[in-house]
């Protein structure tokens, strides 16, 4: 039965909308207007049009924020992937750890892209949940009044390289390079920040879980389901993703099943500042990659092979009679 860690009122969480301006060169936003709650925003999210894909001056409903999260782990590095029915556009895709900025952090929205880690993306150990650190600072612990954090063992969170072109909030630009977009569907501006998570290799026996909070009357409600972990990795290999995804469980990779998924717009393909798609199937997504599917000869299934010969020796057949 899933459990309950937290319990929010909605009705706290303030955002802005944004005057944003592009060209080849950048992009840059500014807040105006009076604050909005979480359902004036949905409702101020309805789509726009852009006439020049690298040129172009309009107000946002909002500002959000993703992190395309490399997890680095028994010398393998994955992308991270989360599952979310996004009850706004009544869907469900993977998509990046993503989410809200608030009001008070647009001119910081790394500091959200942080705290989203914190809160979605969980590694449990039979010592308890494992704490994470941003260079020298240590990233909160949301669910420690139902969770028993390990503090002695955290994870570590360290930047990768950026996007070329700039992004600004006014006239400061943003640390991390993000790399930006405007989705014209919800009249939002999207950015994203390459990360990465480094687990200890002292953590044994790791479990990954993804939380996220929905709305539920007039509560935001955060559960964890066992049954549903709901975080996915995609393994990389020489820095590229391959067409495979899988659960961990216990320090094992379980393969998850692609029929008839969805990616989120993040994924989708980008045209100057301008994101069109709400989102975007896998299978189209493994075409415009170039990507294989993965068949009989695919790591894991190599892995499972040998498991079969090496059980084989071990275990004698039955007599025939």
């Amino acid at each position: 039965m899933p459990r309950t860690l937290i319990r929010k009122n909605p009705s706290n969480f303030k955002t802005l909308p944004l005057y944003v301006e592009a060209t080849p060169e950048g992009l840059s936003y500014q807040s105006v207007g009076m604050p909005l709650n979480f359902s004036q925003t949905l409702q101020r999210r309805r789509p726009v049009t852009v006439p020049d894909t690298e040129r172009f001056s309009l107000e946002l409903a909002n500002l959000g924020v993703s992190v395309r999260l490399t997890l680095h782990w028994q010398n393998r590095d994955y992308w991270v992937l989360v599952r979310q029915r996004r009850q706004d556009r009544g869907d469900v895709v993977l998509k990046l750890i993503s989410g809200y900025v608030p009001a008070h952090e647009l001119n910081l929205p790394l500091h959200t892209a942080i705290q989203e880690i914190a809160e979605e993306c969980l590694l449990e150990t039979p010592e308890g949940w494992l704490g994470g650190r941003f260079n020298d600072t240590w990233l909160p612990a949301p669910y420690s009044s139902a969770l028993h954090y390990r503090e002695a063992l955290p994870f570590r969170l360290t930047p990768l390289s950026g996007s070329a072109r700039p992004v600004r909030c006014a006239k400061m630009q943003l640390i991390e390079r993000p790399r930006a977009y405007v989705h014209l569907p919800t009249a939002s501006l999207q950015l994203i920040y390459d990360l990465r998570l480094d687990v200890p290799k002292e953590a044994k026996s790791l479990s990954l879980f993804h939380v996220d909070e929905r709305l539920e009357g007039d509560q935001l409600v955060a559960r964890l389901d066992r049954k549903r972990p709901d975080l996915y990795l995609m393994p990389l290999q020489d820095g590229q993703p391959m067409a495979e995804l899988y659960t961990l469980k216990k320090d094992q990779l379980y393969p998850a099943s692609t029929r008839g998924l969805y990616l989120a717009e993040s994924f989708a393909q980008q045209e100057g500042w301008l994101v069109r798609d709400e989102r975007i199937r896998w299978k189209d997504w493994v075409r415009q990659q170039g990507l294989s599917p993965p068949g009989k000869d695919s790591g894991l299934a190599r892995l499972r092979g040998k498991a079969k010969q090496l059980l084989k020796k071990i275990v004698p057949r039955k007599a025939v009679r």
